[in-house]
């Protein structure tokens, strides 16, 4: 089929105007990840470089080897792990508690739920919550207050809707209670949704920084995007390094490598859960 010069001059100025998004967007990305592992001399001669002369490790030498550090990046590391199961574990309950019809109130539940999704308490409701409970500089403080998303109830209640009750009643027949039908039938059914979910849930503990930076006073307990603030801040990060006796690299250099150890990691994760990402993103949310 043919096409006018209409048509073509329509792809030419699309794919024109694509690519140049797609370049200014990239572009601050790229330079993150080439500064980090620029080579301390040479930034120092020239502060904005597109391609190094010389690669080097210094930056990311220096910044792990610093106690302060890595003890944040294990601490992101861990909320994100815990956090990341105990919302699945509490979401995929839920939600499959208020799919079943014979839940006595369970509009109510839904209502309520709802209700959470359009209104908001808070910060100062929030704070004096945490602090009421005593978690207060403990870490419990990161994962509690998001342990569980009503959209997301709301969305994953849609599609435990989906699956037939015939399953449930087969499953009965076979002796099974409703908590041996959820976890051996209902899960393992629900992989693609749990791992839409759970990718959901483990950025937003990867990044938690605002209600670190709220509950946790403690430094030794930062996660690493408080950290990361802290050394954007600070640009000497005579605090953060004090533990370090090696030569520090120039600050931006620093600075950038921060960027690059917080941000890989939580992308690492995603080619692992793609086959299941695009249908687990969009199952429930179309059902009628």
């Amino acid at each position: 089929m043919k096409t006018s010069w209409s048509d073509r001059l329509f792809n030419v100025v699309n794919i024109a105007l694509l690519g140049l998004v797609a370049v200014i967007t990239f572009f601050p990305l790229y330079y993150v990840f080439v500064v980090s592992f620029a080579d301390p001399v040479e930034y120092l001669k020239k502060s904005f470089t597109i391609f190094p002369a010389k690669w080097s490790l210094a930056s990311y030498q220096y910044l792990l080897s610093s106690d302060a550090f890595a003890h944040s990046v294990g601490v992101s590391v861990y909320i994100t792990i815990l956090g990341t199961a105990c919302s699945l574990v509490v979401t995929a309950a839920l939600a499959y508690a208020l799919s079943r019809k014979r839940l006595r109130g369970r509009q109510l539940i839904l209502l309520l739920i709802l209700l959470t999704v359009l209104f908001n308490p808070g910060m100062i409701p929030n704070y004096m919550l945490v602090r009421e409970l005593h978690l207060i500089n403990n870490l419990w403080s990161l994962i509690l207050p998001a342990l569980a998303s009503g959209w997301n109830v709301i969305l994953m209640k849609n599609f435990f809707d989906s699956i037939p009750a015939e399953l449930e009643e087969s499953a009965a027949m076979d002796g099974c209670n409703d908590l041996s039908t959820w976890f051996r039938i209902i899960l393992p059914l629900s992989l693609p949704s749990l791992a839409a979910f759970g990718l959901f849930y483990a950025v937003g503990y990867w990044n938690q920084f605002f209600n670190a930076l709220i509950y946790i006073n403690d430094a030794s307990k930062w996660p690493i995007q408080v950290m990361l603030q802290n050394m954007l801040l600070n640009a000497n990060n005579a605090d953060l390094m004090a533990d370090v006796s090696a030569v520090a690299p120039p600050t931006e250099t620093l600075k950038m490598a921060a960027v690059v150890v917080a941000t890989v990691p939580i992308l690492l994760v995603y080619p692992f859960l793609q086959k299941h990402f695009a249908k687990g993103a969009m199952v429930g949310s179309v059902k009628g």
